[in-house]
């Protein structure tokens, strides 16, 4: 009688298989959803006289898109991501007004310095852990801004540097009036489909199983630090795209503004009530977050950030996995309650 040998790669087959399939989901969902949001962004009233604010919801797609590499999948949370989008923002600037480059050619340099960059300091950096590695970033981008304000003659130092905005080199000549909402929504667009890609290949598992457990990934065989600084420079050359983008769609920038902490928490959070490690999570938590906050500035205006700060809390007391995980978990066990979900994470 013949005896089928069955190789345990074989065996686990199916069942990574059957891991992934959750997973390539987001992908495409991303995408689709993204894609009606914005159709009906354009089709609504929305849309009329708020082109910044919808272009807003779109930059923190992607911000939040890319810190998710490093801080969802990777499980490193980088304080000091604004670091990129200023370098990214400063490089376009610095390079269309003293070096006449044209827009499109600074916009994909830009990603590609910030990049290097992360791949610089990410060597030393990523060997460490926890908040040791939150608090270095957070030094490395308010370093970078110290450093900005001080090169006057080439950054223009605290009084900001300005971009062409007559001419050749004016915004709308490149973009018209409704470039940045398209061009901030091909770079979610981009941002989504990066992170789908990554969330399904052997890349993306290494990363998580650097998440789980960094020793036992590279007992496994992993490359623990290249995966690590591949991600942080992928993350930084999203970041430092949109950075680019949002230095010219402003004209006027100063380094208080684009190496500011506050979009790094912005990102965090995002990614954190969304669903850090997924790819729909970033992109929900950004479309939401910024819808309650325009809403409440408009009929909260003096209170909006404190009632912001406080459904902020709330959310992330009862669901602390983020919105995609908690619903994740809730089907898979069939426990919708909130309170429920509080004891497991014994909050």
């Amino acid at each position: 009688m013949a005896t089928t040998v069955t190789s345990p790669e074989a065996e686990a087959a199916p069942a990574a298989s059957a891991a992934q399939s959750p997973v390539r989901r987001w992908g495409p969902w991303g995408l689709g959803i993204l894609a009606l949001v914005a159709m009906l962004v354009l089709q609504s009233q929305l849309y009329v006289g708020q082109e910044r604010t919808v272009a807003a919801i779109f930059m923190f797609v992607a911000l939040a898109q890319g810190w998710n590499l490093i801080g969802g999948f990777t499980g490193y949370a980088c304080f000091g991501q604004v670091v990129f989008f200023g370098i990214g923002g400063y490089f376009t600037a610095v390079a269309m007004v003293h070096w006449q480059v044209n827009f499109w050619t600074a916009l994909v340099a830009s990603g590609i310095v910030a990049a290097l960059f992360g791949a610089v300091i990410g060597l030393p950096l990523l060997r460490l852990k926890g908040h040791y590695f939150a608090i270095a970033t957070l030094g490395v981008a308010e370093g970078m801004r110290e450093v900005v304000t001080n090169l006057p003659d080439l950054t223009g130092g605290g009084a900001g540097i300005t971009i062409p905005t007559v001419g050749d080199q004016a915004p709308t000549a490149y973009l018209g009036n409704d470039g940045f909402y398209l061009l901030f929504l091909a770079l979610a667009a981009l941002s989504v489909l990066v992170g789908g890609l990554v969330s399904r290949n052997k890349f993306g598992f290494a990363l998580r199983a650097i998440n789980q457990d960094e020793d036992a990934a590279a007992s496994m065989g992993i490359n623990t630090t290249w995966a690590k600084v591949a991600a942080f420079s992928l993350s930084g050359f999203i970041t430092g795209l949109v950075g680019a983008t949002y230095a010219f769609q402003q004209a006027v920038i100063f380094p208080e503004r684009l190496f500011s902490v506050d979009i790094t928490v912005l990102m965090v959070v995002m990614v954190v009530i969304g669903g850090s490690g997924t790819v729909l999570g970033p992109l929900l938590g950004a479309v939401v977050l910024q819808f309650l906050s325009e809403y409440l500035r408009q009929n909260f205006t003096s209170a909006h950030t404190f009632i912001l700060g406080v459904i902020i809390i709330i959310a992330v007391i009862l669901i602390p996995q983020g919105a995609v995980n908690y619903f994740r978990e809730a089907r898979r066990t069939g426990e919708y309650s909130l309170l429920a979900n509080v004891r497991r994470y014994r909050l």
